[in-house]
């Protein structure tokens, strides 16, 4: 039963966007099966699948609503697949970029959408598990993806080092014309800081906003830090340090070789499972 761990961890992270309250509700649904009974129950992985992604659909209502009164702008908790061994299917995580596209979404609608696109379930499947007619899972999917504006899953991009080596160089040179040739015309910058940290109120819209205010924040308080380069949700991302602590992982999307979007993940809470998977490298 263990051994559905990863696969289990991923529904509920896709869905809930943080990876701590993920590994909770996996936790709590294995230790409940655990200790159950009664009837026998026929096909294990289908009942412990269902109990998690309708645990996370549960857990997201929740958390949505907490958000109303978040400071700022409310970003996905960042992990990286590659150092979270046992606990999730590196595959079977979405892209950061994507991930922060279906904050858009009720839980219902990211639920099924996930496990449509994602996990190529079929809506037969999905009625099963959400507990709702077929043509209510079409219904769902339908609403979701014009929210979305039809942005399909898209296969994980490989992204070059090169791209990261080009923009901390460009950073080092303390040139922000050249910055800005980096970015593309509709750049967006997110910054996400809790209310425990610095960040930017609301999102930097557009090449002045944005290289003024990457430019500004890094000179400021990272120039002499160190700055490892990484993966975060299969994007590329710099990690950055002070005293040997992780304060900021920031994360790029990139489009036609330009970045597209740049995400700044300063909330001490959310950098929890990061620190962890580094420090066990």
């Amino acid at each position: 039963m263990d051994s559905l761990r990863p696969l289990l961890t991923s529904y509920a992270y896709n869905i809930l966007g943080s990876y701590e309250d993920a590994k909770d509700i996996v936790q709590d649904v294995l230790l409940e099966m655990i200790n159950r009974t009664g009837a026998e129950i026929q096909n294990e992985k289908a009942y412990l699948t269902r109990s998690v992604i309708n645990r996370a659909i549960n857990a997201r209502n929740r958390l949505q609503k907490m958000q109303s009164g978040y400071p700022g702008s409310w970003l996905p908790e960042p992990v990286a697949p590659e150092t979270a061994d046992g606990d999730l299917n590196q595959k079977d995580i979405l892209s950061y970029s994507l991930m922060v596209l279906l904050e858009k979404l009720d839980a219902k609608q990211r639920a099924v959408f996930i496990l449509k696109e994602a996990f190529n379930y079929d809506h037969e499947e999905i009625a099963e598990v959400l507990d709702i007619s077929v043509e209510n899972s079409r219904k769902i999917l339908s609403r979701a993806r014009a929210i979305l504006h039809n942005e399909p899953i898209k296969e994980v991009a490989v992204t070059s080092a090169d791209y990261l080596n080009k923009y901390m160089d460009v950073i080092r040179s303390r040139d922000i014309k050249k910055l800005e040739k980096l970015l593309s015309d509709d750049v967006v910058v997110v910054s996400d800081g809790g209310g425990k940290a610095r960040a930017a109120i609301n999102p930097l819209i557009g090449v002045e906003s944005a290289s003024l205010y990457i430019y500004a924040i890094h000179n400021k308080y990272y120039e002499d830090q160190q700055i490892v380069q990484g993966m975060v949700n299969h994007d590329p991302a710099l990690f950055y340090y002070i005293d040997g602590k992780l304060v900021n992982c920031q994360i790029f999307e990139w489009r036609n070789e330009l970045i597209h979007r740049v995400y700044f993940v300063r909330n001490p809470d959310k950098l929890i499972a990061l620190s962890k998977m580094e420090n066990e490298k």
